[in-house]
This record gives structure tokens, sequence and C-alpha cells, in this order.
């Protein structure tokens, strides 16, 4: 499988998350947002637990310390489920 490098413009802003919703606004402009259940730790985490994260990989990537979940900005962008999750087209 090939992979691409990070572009610049993929880089986090801000990340915004609700009981059904991760939501990401990236440096070029786009938004990204994901439903929780693709993501259970999340989805079953407490509110403080979901707040409790830090924009990691130089900016590519959300880690939640309490919960061990880590998330990338080119995951999100390929609609990639956490692993065991099946996702509806």
């Amino acid at each position: 499988m090939r992979t691409s490098e990070p572009r610049a413009g993929e880089k986090i802003k801000a990340v915004r998350i609700d009981e059904d919703t991760l939501t990401v606004d990236l440096a070029d402009g786009r938004t990204v947002s994901t439903p929780l259940v693709w993501y259970p730790r999340l989805l079953h985490a407490t509110p403080e637990q979901r707040n409790n994260f830090v924009i990691s990989g130089a900016g590519f990537g959300i880690h939640w310390p309490d919960v061990d979940e880590d998330l990338s900005v080119h995951g999100m962008l390929a609609g990639a489920a956490a692993p065991g999750v099946s996702v509806a087209v």
C-alpha cells in the first residue's frame, strides 16, 4: 500500500468533539467531521476524557491519553474508522 506525505494545509488548527461527532478544522480551510461510532474508545469516553486531547504528530494527529486513542488527519480524510468498525458507504 502506498501512503502519501502529509501536506502543510492538512495541519490541524482546531478540534471539536461532542456526543456524536469529531470535527477537525485544517489549516487549508477544510473541516472534516466523522461520527464517534467510528471510534469506540471516544464514543464510550466521558466528556472530560474526550476533551483531554493533544494535537500530536507535528500537527497531523490527535492523541487522547485518558483512553489511549490516536487519530491522524490522513485517516480521517480517507474515511478510516477504528479497526473492527464497519463503515457503511
